[in-house]
């Protein structure tokens, strides 16, 4: 039988990140350099997961995954979506606003994402935000497809293990962007990624795989050595040439010479890990009362967007790990081979 680790040739996972940062290029590039490709498609229509799976088909021929949040559309009141435009006041009114500009809809339907999920076939299917129906699970692996869930604390681990996923991605406290938690509240997954391992990985007969603060090298050899059968990477990879993110972002995270994060679901309504700036500050005491993601990641969306075309990253979400301070710009086949010479070096001295 298939299993994760026979698709690609080296323990290294390049995370989905949402919001364009997972470029094709990127994808496909980590994937030909003998890692995983991965594309976030949480917040891509149908039309475009299709369309950039295609995209990363025409660069590569290795193995890649997509990645989806698992939601339901909500239906927030008129009274709800108000008083969340009210507690962002301090912020769009900065912008010059008279009022909060509204968005067309809350998020994408999952279902239809589901369904060109289906439609475009990658090899690996991973999840966050939630877990699957067992019917779900099963089409997947009708279609051929691994599966992989996030958890952020051990019930979530045996959750996905329990519904059949061929893997599971632990998901430590200094991971960067938006935790997974599923099961229980997002404040109380408070383990770092080399706690959940001791917990999780005696508990689970599938693999792990280890995210959070793993930038170098070094970092991948601990995560291995604790038990993990592969690493997700996101924020060395937020860095690299191919990441689709913004300039402004990008140089931020380069200047960061310690770490500058801190969790806030004042963003986007989950608690979400990144670098402390203005529109951080500015929510900080009504953060508890914005509205669950997606509706506050909807409502915030002009904001953001807004920010990137003044070139502003005090209005930005600049989502990013711990870890932050040692990521290098370089290419993506680049750190792929700087984490790979590693890794021979470590394995050959060993033995």
């Amino acid at each position: 039988m298939l299993t994760l680790r026979d698709l690609f040739p080296h323990p290294i996972i390049q995370g989905p990140m949402a919001g364009g940062a997972s470029t094709p290029a990127l994808v496909a590039a980590v994937s030909n350099a003998g890692g995983l490709g991965s594309l976030a498609c949480g917040m891509l229509s149908p039309e475009a997961m299709l369309d950039q799976a295609w995209q990363i088909r025409q660069a590569t021929d290795k193995p890649f995954a997509m990645n989806l949040f698992v939601q339901q559309t909500p239906s927030p009141s008129a009274e709800e979506i108000q008083l969340a435009s009210d507690l962002l006041q301090p912020v769009w009114s900065s912008l010059a606003w008279d009022k909060l500009p509204l968005p067309g809809k809350w998020c994408e339907d999952f279902d239809e994402q589901f369904e060109a999920l289906l439609t475009a076939g990658p090899a690996v299917a991973s999840f966050t935000f939630g877990i699957l129906k067992r019917e779900q699970l099963q089409r997947l692996h009708e279609a051929g497809m691994l599966v992989i869930g996030t958890a952020t604390h051990l019930a979530e681990a045996l959750a996905w293990q329990e519904l059949g996923a061929d893997a599971v991605c632990l998901s430590g406290i200094e991971a960067g962007g938006h935790r997974g938690t599923f099961i229980g509240r997002q404040e109380d997954a408070k383990l770092s990624t080399m706690e959940l391992l001791a917990q999780v990985v005696p508990q689970l007969r599938i693999p792990v795989i280890a995210a959070g603060n793993i930038v170098t090298g070094e970092d991948v050899t601990a995560a291995l050595a604790t038990g993990a059968q592969a690493v997700q990477m996101g924020t060395a990879f937020l860095v690299t040439h191919e990441s689709g993110i913004h300039p402004a972002y990008k140089e931020k995270l380069l200047a960061a010479t310690s770490d500058t994060t801190r969790q806030t679901r004042a963003i986007t309504g989950r608690f979400a890990r990144g670098l402390d700036n203005q529109f951080m500050q500015v929510m900080a005491t009504v953060a508890d009362q914005v509205p669950a993601y997606p509706v506050q990641n909807a409502l915030t969306a002009a904001i953001r967007a807004a920010a990137g075309k003044s070139n502003n990253p005090e209005w930005m979400s600049m989502w990013c790990g711990q870890g932050v301070a040692r990521a290098k710009a370089m290419s993506a086949t680049e750190l792929m081979r700087n984490l790979v010479k590693h890794l021979t070096l470590d394995k050959s001295l060993k033995n």
